[in-house]
């Protein structure tokens, strides 16, 4: 049966606007989907239907993405502890206390930081190309490591291309096996809201914040080996922004963790959905229960 994806937006989150896609039972388990940059919801828009049978399935647009508020950057603190706590306060006014979490990209953080802060609240990761170990960041990350730095104009400005038409196009054709199966409305609809004015200087002070991430990788190992939730790790093999060594890193930590990887690139659900859903669903249906783990 076809599952009804609903739109909805909360006035307000911690001050803020927060677009959000939902579909299923409210009384089913709950399947959070954190999206990465320069994306929206709107990446999941194929998935959500396909779990929505069995979960009550929730994906939020981050403050500054998609159809959330964009506030100036001068009146919002854009960063991923912000993000954290601004889903943490959507998921509170929607009465959901406990989640599975699949996170991908900028995602990653977002939700790993969730997890530190309410670890008994997450009942299962999903982690496709969402990276928690130096292992998984190559040569790509060199003009931001050199931002990171340095945050002056000369390396901020650098990382602008990165915010182009092409730039987009490239996150979503780098390493896809057959480019015609790429839906180019994906892009063109992040592009759309990365265009928008004063948006540039919002991604570049968010990218300028990923630097916290990093030095949280030992945190967020930390609660992987301390919690050990059920885990399940998509990884599109050929992606040059997260490298297939960071999903193996992730088995240091999750032992127990079902690693599989795809020929494809960093957008990979936009054509391997057809792979990874029942290899979702199978994870899905074996991990989530009711009962609260200790």
């Amino acid at each position: 049966m076809t599952q009804t994806v609903t739109y909805h937006r909360i006035t307000s989150v911690a001050g803020v606007d927060i677009f959000y896609r939902e579909a299923g039972e409210r009384d089913a388990p709950v399947v959070l989907l954190l999206h990465g940059f320069p994306s929206s919801s709107h990446m999941y828009r194929n998935l959500i239907p396909a779990l929505a049978d069995r979960y009550h399935v929730i994906a939020p647009d981050l403050p500054g993405f998609g159809l959330s508020a964009m506030p100036s950057s001068g009146d919002f603190d854009y960063g991923f502890a912000t993000f954290a706590n601004i889903i943490l306060g959507l998921l509170e006014q929607l009465g959901v206390e406990r989640y599975a979490l699949y996170v991908m990209d900028y995602g990653a953080p977002t939700g790993f930081r969730m997890a530190l802060a309410h670890p008994e609240r997450v009942t299962a990761l999903i982690i496709q190309n969402g990276n928690a170990y130096e292992d998984g960041m190559g040569d790509f990350w060199a003009p931001t490591r050199a931002y990171w730095a340095d945050n002056g104009p000369t390396n901020r400005d650098a990382l602008q291309p990165f915010l182009s038409l092409d730039g987009t196009r490239f996150q979503y054709l780098a390493g896809m096996k057959d480019p015609a199966r790429i839906d180019p409305a994906a892009w063109l609809y992040d592009q759309l809201f990365l265009d928008r004015p004063g948006s540039a200087e919002i991604q570049l002070d968010i990218i300028y914040d990923y630097r916290t991430n990093v030095a949280l990788y030992p945190a967020f190992h930390v609660y992987f080996r301390a919690h050990r939730p059920p885990a399940l790790i998509l990884w599109g093999e050929n992606d040059p922004v997260f490298l297939p060594e960071g999903a193996r890193a992730f088995l240091r930590d999750l032992p127990e963790a079902e690693l599989h990887f795809f020929d494809t690139g960093h957008f990979a659900l936009e054509d391997k959905a057809d792979e990874m859903i029942p290899i979702m669903r199978d994870f899905l249906a074996r991990n989530l229960t009711d009962e609260p783990k200790p």
